[in-house]
């Protein structure tokens, strides 16, 4: 059965203050937590329903598995149409950088995303397109948030997130920083090299004045048709398309 102290700290867990309160944040649905299962992630219990339970397979001995009813799930549940399986799992502890890992490929830096659906589509995308590293402003939508983790699809447990600020970041990188701006040179024509940091600015303000500063090459998709803006996640697609595009280019 399951406690309310036990419904009482799932249920805070969408919020950010009690995420890092607790050092817990809540990933839901049979293929996410298996991604999760099998990561670096440390997972603190599990939760299922009966007949979720079956879908899961061989678990860890060690893994502290509660089965609980299907009234009792939708109790703890953040969906509309809940599958019957919730991991609480331990937040990363380590934020330092990986400078010899960073500096030898494309990363991305994201300023101020606000949406988390568009952040989780930026995560699941830069998995498709081997990029693992994202590094956030300290003002870019929590990672953790259930909303990001459930529309990378399991892609969280594999990409490295970072939060810090922007420009210092930047500076201390020393790599070309490619920012997406609207006055830019067409990425059709840019040559995006062996590494680099791909800015990408906020929903609806863009890049900010000050790490548009820090910018070497300004970068625009050209505009074929009448839309007057491409959403943040689907620019960012394209970016990471053409980038991996040139790499696979035959020398």
């Amino acid at each position: 059965m399951l406690s309310k102290a036990q419904i009482s700290l799932i249920t805070s867990l969408q919020h950010k203050k009690f995420r890092k309160q607790h050092g817990l944040f809540i990933v839901e649905g049979v293929k996410s937590v298996l991604e999760f299962l099998s990561s670096e992630y440390q997972i603190h219990s599990l939760y299922t329903t009966a007949e979720a339970r079956t879908k899961m397979g061989n678990l860890p001995q060690k893994l502290k598995c509660i089965t609980i009813t299907t009234s009792e799930f939708q109790k703890i549940s953040g969906l509309s149409n809940p599958q019957g399986v919730l991991a609480l799992v331990h937040l990363p502890t380590s934020e330092n950088f990986d400078w010899a890992s960073l500096k030898q490929q494309h990363n991305l830096l994201l300023d101020d995303i606000q949406d988390p659906g568009n952040l989780g589509t930026i995560i699941r995308t830069a998995e498709w397109f081997g990029i693992p590293h994202i590094i956030c402003s300290m003002g870019t939508v929590d990672a953790y948030n259930p909303k990001v983790v459930q529309a990378t699809m399991g892609s969280l447990a594999r990409i490295k997130i970072y939060y810090t600020p922007l420009a210092d970041f930047i500076n201390r990188a020393e790599m070309p920083t490619y920012g997406a701006l609207l006055d830019g040179k067409s990425i059709y024509e840019t040559n995006f090299g062996n590494a680099g940091l791909i800015v990408m600015g906020n929903e609806g303000n863009g890049i900010s004045k000050e790490i548009e500063e820090t910018v070497d090459h300004a970068v625009t998709i050209p505009r074929v048709g009448n839309a007057e803006s491409l959403n943040v996640a689907v620019a960012t697609t394209v970016f990471c398309s053409e980038i991996a595009r040139q790499k696979m280019k035959p020398s």
